[in-house]
């Protein structure tokens, strides 16, 4: 464990969420100490969390979902989380949604062009925050992985060097000493009540959200990379594979593409490894590449996910 963090009536934190009730799951007592302390809290929630279908199915008991329905579900998750905000003590102005498409974020990524990378750092320039709180890179949901690296990238562009801190829903840690964010009793029953705002997620998996947000609060800092760090990959797929894998790599450069794994800028390390050899990706540049397997499934979380390198 690292040490506590400190933070103060100065300290402006921007609490990054894919969907609603990340904010609350993950981060319900980082936003009450700041807000306890005199700090300002802004929530960027990036999408409404619409293209959730089976808990839709359940309490609107209905089977096919078309693109009004989504919507209208969206704009119910959206209020909750508007709720859930105010039980832990923020101002309705305090969200700001960007309403992106759920299940999107990656092809936002890979779209950046298109004005994901300024929207994202016209919020954070606007917010000037000193802390940012944002899905942790291994983060198995593609949504949540793909919300660090854009973040990372309009950071970078933006000239902005916030504090950074990591927090994982979906998955396993990495092994980063992390920061707790203790809370007293109220402050946890805050978040308990925060929660129970978001009444269409318990509905069908109350168990497993509850007890993901009983877990100790846990933020991992984020620091650079060091300069001349190898771009080797952390994986050594079977060649059985290949024909399926496909490659992401992003970097701050604002540069990200996609490729087949046999057309990706790759080479042997000799060690029987890869490295990443990319020109877009210049001397300095933090770099993210993610695997996947191009097969259709039900499974929407990643195996392999992203790494930075």
């Amino acid at each position: 464990m690292a040490p506590p963090l400190a933070v103060s009536a100065q300290t402006r934190l921007l609490v990054v969420a894919p969907h609603p009730d990340d904010e609350t799951i993950a981060n319900g007592l980082l936003i009450q100490r700041v807000r306890a302390a005199g700090g300002t809290v802004r929530v960027l929630l990036l999408t409404d969390g619409d293209n959730n279908p089976w808990p839709q199915r359940w309490l609107e008991r209905r089977w096919s979902i078309g693109a009004a329905a989504r919507e209208r579900w969206g704009r119910r998750r959206r209020a909750e989380a508007q709720q859930a905000l105010q039980r832990l003590g923020l101002p309705a102005t305090a969200l700001q949604p960007l309403g992106w498409p759920d299940m999107g974020v990656l092809d936002r990524l890979l779209q950046a062009g298109q004005g994901s990378l300024a929207e994202l750092a016209v919020a954070l320039g606007e917010f000037a925050p000193d802390l940012v709180a944002l899905p942790a890179l291994g983060d198995r949901h593609p949504d949540h992985g793909a919300a660090h690296v854009l973040v990372r990238l309009a950071l970078a562009a933006g000239g902005l060097a916030p504090t950074l801190l990591a927090y994982l829903i979906h998955g396993r840690d990495d092994g980063l000493p992390t920061l707790e964010q203790p809370g007293t009793p109220a402050q946890q029953e805050a978040k308990r009540h925060a929660l129970a705002a978001c009444a269409s997620q318990l509905a069908l998996s109350g168990g497993r959200l509850r007890a993901l947000a009983e877990r100790p609060e846990r933020h991992a800092r984020i620091e650079p990379a060091p300069l001349g760090a190898t771009r080797a990959l952390p994986w050594r797929p079977s060649p059985l594979l290949w024909p399926r894998l496909r490659l992401i790599a992003a970097s701050t450069s604002g540069q990200a593409q996609q490729w087949p794994w046999h057309a990706a800028p790759l080479r042997r390390d000799g060690q029987g490894g890869w490295q990443l050899d990319w020109p877009a990706a210049r001397p300095g540049d933090a770099c993210f590449v993610r695997l996947s397997l191009a097969l259709p499934s039900l499974w929407i979380f990643d195996h392999w996910g992203w790494r930075e390198v």
